[in-house]
Parts: structure tokens; sequence; C-alpha cells
């Protein structure tokens, strides 16, 4: 399982929509080997199981922007549907409606890939934390070097551009 998915191919398919780590339907449906309309209709037959702080509908501008950072479509062409995402908590009940080997290790893989994010936020927190510490210790010639390291430390809104040639 490891071999066929990398931490680094599903860390960078996690995102920041409205301030919380997801996954869209469709990056899940391609990790999970299902088509996206299969892995949506499987949630849509289970609502009770993602109440909206689980996964929520991408707005169209949303959604454009998205298509537009994942060359997805086809210059002319629009977008047809918004996506869905999935929170953390989503993902983990993703594998209570598809009920697939292929699922199971899946979604494993995947909740490491949320802790280990979790894990450098953490560190992350607590480097601010030593900065903050040594800010108060020197005096205020160091400022610009503070004000870059924390500026270095902080995530972008922005989704990862993906690196690469795109084909059609």
């Amino acid at each position: 399982m490891r071999k066929l998915i990398s931490q680094e191919v599903i860390e960078n398919r996690i995102y920041l929509i409205r301030g919380q780590k997801v996954m869209l339907d469709k990056d899940l449906a391609e990790l999970y080997e299902v088509e996206t309309k299969v892995l949506n209709q499987a949630v849509k037959r289970n609502p009770k199981r993602f109440p909206s702080d689980f996964m929520f509908q991408l707005t169209w501008e949303e959604a454009k922007f998205s298509r537009s950072q994942n060359a997805t479509l086809k210059k002319g062409h629009n977008i047809k549907y918004r996506s869905y995402v999935f929170t953390e908590q989503g993902v983990a009940m993703l594998s209570s409606v598809l009920n697939s080997e292929r699922a199971i290790l899946v979604n494993v893989a995947i909740m490491r890939a949320f802790v280990r994010l979790r894990q450098m936020l953490s560190s992350n927190a607590e480097l601010a934390r030593k900065l903050e510490e040594l800010e108060k210790k020197y005096d205020h010639q160091f400022k610009i070097v503070f004000d870059t390291i924390r500026q270095l430390m902080t995530p972008s809104e922005k989704p990862k551009r993906r690196i690469g040639f795109v084909t059609n």
C-alpha cells in the first residue's frame, strides 16, 4: 500500500479552504479508485454520516479557483458541478460508506497524512513560542529577522500549484 500511495501524494491533495484542511471529492475518488460520481452517490445515500462539519460543497467561485489551480478543464469549457470537500472527520467516515479493502487502506494512509500535518503545525507553534522568547530577550535590532521568520511560518491560503506538464 505504501508503494501505491506515497505520503507526499496525499499531502499534496490536502488543501486549506475556509480555514479548514480538506480533500476534494475528485482527489479522494482517484485515491479510492472509484468514479467521483460513485463516491458522491455513496455520501448522498448516507446524509446522517456527513454533517456540515464533515463535508461541504464549494461555492461557484471556490470551484472555479480550484479547477483553475488543478487545470482539469480545457480552455473554454465551463464547470458543470461544484466539488464536495471533506474534512478529516469526513474522510474518516468515507471508509464506512465505501466498503472495500482499498478504501480501508487508503483511509489509513490519509489519516496518517492528517496526523503528520498536525504534528508539523504543532512543532511550528513551538517554534513560534521560542521565537517570541528570543524576541523578548534581544532588542529590536533583529525585528526584521523575526518578522521574516514569522512570515515564512504562516501558511498561505492559496492551494499549492501542481508542478509538471499538463496533457490534454
